[in-house]
């Protein structure tokens, strides 16, 4: 592991550089609360465990060179984020429901965040592009599952702060319905433009 400070900071980079995930983290937080935003943050966290996982075992591997699997995942991711940004814009504007999406089970939240990591493409190419370049050729398993569970928690714990700093502005910006619903249909505009992004991605 003789290159591990030279990955952190390689690390470091990505973590900062905005991305789908901490686009979708700060929507979250924006439109629903910092709890929501925190949940997922964790949401994505683990998908990104189960991609690193996915690459280390070789999977990632045969799912990305199988075009029938790549496009099942691909058409899965797309349509899922698109599905959540048309409930988004379909929302009535009205103090209530507005309320009842911001009090959408905690659980809930974290589970969406967990399938848009897993079903996008994009992350498995990632981990799949980015892991070997700090270790050998014959280096253990080990090293790799340490470099994966690094960045996922360094990369977590960067989203919890969007999420704690992006919630604290909404919560500036405004408590009126109004604010509260523009929010909301932000939201589903960034959630569509996500899926779009997804289901353009090639292998």
């Amino acid at each position: 592991m003789e290159n591990y400070w030279i990955f952190l900071k390689a690390s470091f980079l990505l973590w900062i550089t905005p991305g789908q995930d901490t686009i979708y983290i700060i929507t979250r937080s924006i439109s629903q609360g910092r709890a929501a935003g925190f949940a997922s943050a964790l949401g994505i966290g683990t998908g990104s465990i189960v991609h690193a996982a996915f690459s280390i075992a070789g999977v990632s591997v045969i799912i990305l060179t199988s075009p029938v699997m790549f496009l099942l995942v691909k058409m899965l991711g797309g349509v899922y984020l698109i599905y959540l940004g048309l409930s988004a814009l379909r929302s009535k504007v009205k103090t209530k429901n507005l309320e009842t999406l911001r009090s959408e089970p905690l659980s809930r939240i974290y589970s969406q965040g967990v399938l848009t990591n897993i079903l996008n493409p994009k992350v498995a190419l990632f981990f799949i592009a980015f892991l070997p370049q700090f270790v050998g050729e014959d280096a253990p398993v080990a090293d790799l599952f340490i470099l994966g569970l690094s960045f996922v928690i360094g990369g977590t714990m960067w989203c919890l702060v969007l999420a704690y700093f992006a919630s604290t502005v909404a919560k500036m910006l405004g408590q009126s319905s109004r604010i509260k619903a523009w929010f909301n249909k932000l939201s589903g505009v960034v959630y569509i433009t996500l899926g779009l992004n997804v289901l353009r991605v090639k292998a």
